[in-house]
């Protein structure tokens, strides 16, 4: 008895749509199909061939390495009268006796404290920026009866405290020429 022969197409394209129908075509794409003389595939192979591959995301970039943060610098060194944490002793001992030229002068007279502040910081950062190294602060003594007045206290004060801090080496009572106690020697930091 021979065996009833059914058409290639007929039977492959059955099998091709079975194989196919859970298949989504890509965007902007048609599915192929097998056309009536041509030959579909085995079904493993279709499956494969639609089966999606995973998409391999690329490894994300790592950010380059930092380097540690570099500590903050130590705090400097609270000056006072006649010390001047790291100033070699001739020059404390120039800036002390008032040997060390003047190259500019502030006087503070009448100003308030809140003025008074904001034109030592001003001056001193002039006075930096202009390569001058010795500047005479005058403060005043004080009123009658008074051991100390106000800007004479808080001079020392603001020349501690940033921004004046880092650019002040040392300070000292002026001799009487320039004003003995009613005077400060500031020695500037040179600009680098």
């Amino acid at each position: 008895m021979a065996r009833r022969k059914k058409p290639e197409g007929g039977a492959d394209a059955d099998l091709w749509r079975a194989v196919t129908r859970d298949v989504a075509p890509l965007k902007g794409s048609r599915p192929p199909t097998p056309e009536a003389g041509e030959r579909a595939p085995p079904p493993t192979a279709a499956k494969d061939a639609n089966r999606k591959k995973p998409v391999r995301k690329a490894p994300a970039a790592r950010p380059a390495p930092q380097a540690p943060p570099s500590p903050p610098p130590p705090p400097l060194p609270e000056l006072a009268y006649g010390r001047a944490p790291g100033l070699d002793k001739r020059s404390a001992q120039k800036l002390t006796r008032g040997q060390m030229r003047i190259d500019a002068t502030l006087d503070l007279h009448g100003y308030t404290q809140a003025q008074a502040a904001q034109e030592l910081t001003g001056f001193l950062a002039d006075a930096q920026d202009r390569g001058r190294r010795c500047v005479l602060v005058i403060t005043g003594k004080g009123g009658i009866g008074d051991d100390s007045g106000v800007l004479r206290n808080m001079v020392p004060r603001w020349l501690n405290a940033p921004p004046n801090r880092a650019r002040v080496l040392g300070f000292d009572i002026a001799q009487l020429k320039h004003g003995g106690h009613g005077a400060l020697y500031v020695l500037l930091r040179r600009v680098r």
